[in-house]
């Protein structure tokens, strides 16, 4: 488990995802993706691990992934086939806010 912060880059080491923090609690997290912890993008991450039963939905380049809290906000650079998820729960894509009416 490592504090994040904002501006860090994080790959995956079962597939090809890479991302970058938007914004990051205070307190350590573990951020995984196809149910192994990202390390980061130009550090030691072992290649060739599998992905979980349960974690493959896959990520998407250009999306906002956040956690329940809100608290944590990922940015996916590169695609790939594993899932984000934190403390054993998937991250979902945030949404775009509504546009106020023009009435």
């Amino acid at each position: 488990m490592a504090v994040l912060k904002a501006g860090t880059r994080l790959k995956s080491s079962v597939c090809s995802t890479e991302v970058m923090v938007v914004a990051a609690p205070k307190d350590d997290v573990e951020v995984t993706c196809g149910g192994a912890p990202l390390g980061a993008l130009g550090g030691d991450t072992p290649d060739g691990g599998s992905i979980a039963e349960g974690a493959g939905e896959g990520t998407q380049i250009g999306k906002r992934y956040v956690n329940e809290a809100g608290d944590l906000e990922i940015l996916c650079t590169k695609p790939g086939e594993g899932s984000l998820g934190v403390g054993g729960t998937l991250l979902t894509v945030k949404g775009a806010k509504p546009l106020p009416s023009s009435d």
